[in-house]
């Protein structure tokens, strides 16, 4: 016996992305098909979202820096939290949950920001865009998922993605209305 680690290996793909395994789920299979594609559209968005959460928590500046700051934080950790659920999820149907970034990078749909920073303003524009992206997807799918007898989808895209999407864009948006921060 040695405790000298097996290094260098490799191995054979043992499921291809975008297929689906038998799992006994009272699912049909191509309904476990379609719930594992579309949650991998929306987890590869919301995987790009995160990141735009922590780019530009780290890009903040101005007046409200330390106030967006954390705003942008937490909210990176929430959406972190969604990406987990999501992969869990498309795994819990027996798929292959998309995580490789360069693979989210081909089938996200939120446009690449620029390299550098931007003006506060345009960074929260560009996180509500997102935001909006993820929605109208996510409300589509849930509501074919739902059709599709996917509850569990449907459950994890309405109570999980949509809510905390639309909390989020709420609070990001009344950063942009245009008031005065102290009345003279």
């Amino acid at each position: 016996m040695s405790s000298q680690p097996w290094l260098h290996q490799q191995g054979a793909e043992v499921q291809r992305f975008g297929t689906v395994r038998q799992f006994p789920l009272g699912l049909s299979q191509d309904a476990r098909l379609y719930s594992c594609e579309r949650l991998n559209r929306v987890l590869a968005d919301t995987q790009i979202l995160h990141a735009l959460y922590k780019k530009h928590h780290w890009l903040m500046r101005g007046p409200t820096f330390y106030q967006l700051h954390l705003l942008l934080d937490k909210h990176a950790g929430e959406q972190l939290e969604l990406v987990d659920m999501i992969a869990e999820r498309v795994q819990t149907l027996g798929g292959v949950a998309i995580g490789d970034p360069r693979h989210v990078a081909e089938i996200t749909m939120i446009p690449r920001p620029p390299n550098g920073a931007e003006e506060v303003p345009a960074m929260l524009s560009r996180l509500l865009e997102a935001h909006e992206t993820i929605l109208i997807d996510a409300h589509d799918a849930a509501g074919r998922t739902m059709d599709m007898g996917d509850d569990g989808t449907n459950d994890l895209l309405v109570s999980d993605v949509i809510r905390t999407g639309e909390m989020q864009a709420w609070f990001l948006a009344e950063h942009l209305v245009d008031t005065p921060l102290v009345r003279s």
